[in-house]
């Protein structure tokens, strides 16, 4: 099955300030947009995982990179390189998502094996890696292939969305 994907991330922003005859401004545009072909080779992906999911108080989850999730066909997904990942934590969490921290197998070419990112609620990630770069973010089935996904707190559960786009070699 082909794969066309892409990734962006834009920002805007205006800062102003009236002054006694007019307004100066110092307006901002800044975007980086990548784009994969279907394949494995550099500037390709060839999988995708997209989920929403829910945590329970105090809940956390290890997303396996490597053979466990399934992809929209129900066909199981083995990522070697990560060349995307988008994660969104839903504006009405109370709760922060947090990414990273494997107690084993962690995947460690985004954080390090025990580095975390809090996503507070409402807040997103997106990443994604240039079609330059042969390798993209190294999964290793079996020793480096766990993504931890935690709820911050007790309380109340977390929905967050997350989509990986990878390689299968």
């Amino acid at each position: 099955m082909p794969l066309l994907s892409a990734l962006s991330v834009a920002v805007n922003a205006n800062l102003s300030s009236a002054l006694d005859l007019t307004t100066a401004a110092a307006p901002l545009a800044a975007r980086s947009s990548t784009a994969w072909s279907s394949g494995t080779g550099v500037g390709q992906a060839d999988r995708v995982f997209s989920d929403r999911r829910t945590l329970n108080a105090s809940a956390s989850e290890d997303l396996d990179l490597a053979g466990v999730l399934l992809d929209a066909f129900g066909q199981a997904i083995t990522f070697v390189r990560i060349k995307g990942l988008y994660i969104k934590a839903a504006d009405a969490n109370v709760n922060n998502v947090v990414i990273g921290n494997a107690t084993s197998n962690a995947w460690a070419a985004l954080l390090g094996a025990t580095g975390t990112l809090a996503l507070r609620p409402g807040a997103a990630l997106g990443l994604a890696t240039g079609t330059a770069d042969p390798t993209g973010y190294a999964v290793t089935a079996g020793t480096g292939d766990i993504l931890k996904v935690g709820n911050s707190g007790a309380g109340t559960a977390v929905t967050y969305d997350i989509v990986i786009i990878g390689a299968s070699a």
